[in-house]
C-alpha cells in the first residue's frame, strides 16, 4: 500500500482518485511515499527515505525545494492548465478594473450613501466623471507567455474586439495550436511592449525571470500602459513599478500578489491571490495532481514534472525498473552493462533528459534480483532506482 501525506486541505474529488485499497491518505500519514500539497511551505521539510514524489495541486512550485528534491531522486509534479480558466476569467476582470475605476467608484458610492442616503442619486451623477475609463474594444493587448493560461487570455482578447500580440520564446507546438491565428506572435518582447495598451504576464518565476518588468522594460512600453500580473509577484520590480505609477508612465497596475509596499501604492489594485480560487479550479488541480501521483507510484510514468522529463511507457513485461539519474555521458551503457552481465533481457526501454537530470524506464520479463538493483544504485550518477512488479 502506498502512503500519501496531505499538507493542505485537498479537494475530496482529488482524494477520491486514490483507491483506498491501494493508498493510505491523510495528514497524519508517516513514512510517506508521496505528498499532496497546495501552498504549504516545504523548504524545511524533512524527507523520509521512502518519499518518491510530491504533487502540487497548482502551477507554481515556489513552496517546494526543487533542487533538494532532484538530488534526492524525488519527482515534483504540478498541474499546468488545471486552473487556466479560473485565471483567464480573473484576467478579464483585471483588465476591466484597470480601465474603469470600478473600485474607486464602489468606495465613492458607499461614502456618499453613508453621508447622505437621500441625496445619493444626485451625488452619483455629479461625481461619476471622476471614475471614467477607456473601453477594451479596439485596444491592443500584449500577452507575455502563451502557455495554457496565456493562450486562453489571448483568444478571449480577440473575442473582446482587441488587437492581440503574444510573446513566448519557448512556445510549444501544443500551445501554438491552441492560439487563434489572428494573434500576432512576436519574437521580441519589445515589439509587444511598443504597441500594447494592456500587458498581462503569464510566465513562471525563475532566476531568469525575476524582475522581468523593471525600469528598462517599462521604458519600452507605451505611456499610460495598464499592467496585469496574475502570475507571480516577483516578476515585477516593485520599486520601479511604483516610480512608473507616480510618473504616470503606467496608468494602473493590477497584481494578485500584494505586499506591504505595493498594496498601498498609487493606482495599484491589489487582489488577495484569487487567480485559482474557484471551487472548479481547486477540484481540477486536486484531481490532476492525484492522478499524476498515482500513475508515477503505480507505473513509474512521469507527466508534468518540473524537475524531470516527461516519460511514459506502456507495460511490456512483468517487472519495471525506474531509474532517476544525472544527465551525463555513458549512463545508459553503464546501466545496460549491469543488466547484460546479469543475463537480464530488456523487453522495452525509454530514456529522456531534462537539463541536469534524466529518467530511464526499463521493462523486463522476469523478476529482478536484489543484487542487480544494488549494482544499478552503485553506478556513479544514479540517484534512485525503483522496482515495480506488474
Amino acid at each position: 500500500m502506498f502512503r500519501i501525506k496531505t499538507l493542505n486541505k485537498i479537494s475530496p474529488s482529488g482524494l477520491a482518485v486514490l483507491d483506498q485499497s491501494r493508498f493510505q491518505v491523510g495528514s497524519d500519514v508517516e513514512q510517506e511515499d508521496g505528498v499532496l500539497v497546495r501552498s504549504a511551505a516545504m523548504h524545511d521539510y524533512e524527507f523520509p527515505a521512502e518519499l518518491r514524489a510530491i504533487a502540487r495541486a497548482g502551477a507554481g512550485t515556489n513552496n517546494i525545494p526543487i533542487d533538494r528534491c532532484s538530488e534526492a531522486g524525488i519527482v515534483v509534479f504540478n498541474t499546468p492548465g488545471a486552473n487556466a480558466n479560473a485565471v483567464k476569467e480573473l484576467v478579464l476582470c483585471a483588465m476591466l478594473i484597470a480601465s474603469r475605476d470600478v473600485m474607486g467608484g464602489y468606495e465613492f458610492v458607499k461614502e456618499q450613501a453613508a453621508a447622505d442616503s437621500e441625496g445619493l442619486a444626485a451625488a452619483v451623477e455629479k461625481g461619476k466623471s471622476a471614475f471614467i475609463g477607456p473601453e477594451l474594444y479596439r485596444k491592443t493587448l500584449g500577452v507575455v507567455g502563451l502557455g495554457a493560461i496565456g493562450a486562453l487570455v489571448a483568444n478571449i482578447g480577440l473575442h473582446l474586439g482587441m488587437e492581440v500580440y503574444g510573446y513566448d520564446p519557448f512556445l510549444s507546438v501544443d500551445a501554438a495550436l491552441r492560439l487563434d491565428r489572428h494573434v500576432h506572435v512576436v519574437k521580441d518582447v519589445a515589439e509587444l511592449y511598443r504597441v500594447s495598451d494592456y500587458v498581462t504576464l503569464h510566465i513562471p518565476c525563475t532566476n531568469e525571470t525575476k524582475g522581468f518588468v523593471n525600469a528598462e522594460s517599462i521604458g519600452k512600453m507605451k505611456g499610460g500602459v495598464r499592467l496585469l500580473n496574475l502570475a507571480r509577484g516577483e516578476l515585477v520590480c516593485d520599486d520601479d513599478m511604483i516610480a512608473a505609477l507616480e510618473q504616470g508612465r503606467v496608468a494602473k497596475y493590477v497584481t494578485d500578489f500584494p505586499n506591504g509596499k505595493i498594496a498601498t501604492a498609487k493606482n495599484v489594485v491589489a487582489l488577495p491571490h484569487l487567480g485559482a480560487s474557484t471551487p472548479e479550479s481547486e477540484e481540477n488541480c486536486a484531481v490532476m495532481a492525484a492522478r499524476q501521483l498515482e500513475d508515477y507510484l503505480a507505473n513509474g510514468n512521469i507527466v508534468n514534472s518540473v524537475n524531470l522529463p516527461r516519460v511514459t511507457m506502456e507495460w511490456s513485461g512483468i517487472c519495471r525498473l525506474c531509474i532517476i539519474h544525472r544527465n551525463i555521458p555513458a549512463m545508459l551503457s553503464s546501466i545496460m552493462n549491469v543488466l547484460s552481465s546479469e543475463g537480464v533481457n530488456v523487453e522495452n526501454m525509454t530514456n529522456k533528459s531534462k537539463k541536469d537530470y534524466a529518467y530511464t524506464l526499463i521493462d523486463i520479463n522476469a523478476r529482478v534480483k536484489d543484487a542487480v538493483v544494488e549494482e544499478l544504485r552503485a553506478i556513479d550518477g544514479v540517484l534512485r532506482v525503483r522496482v515495480i512488479n506488474h
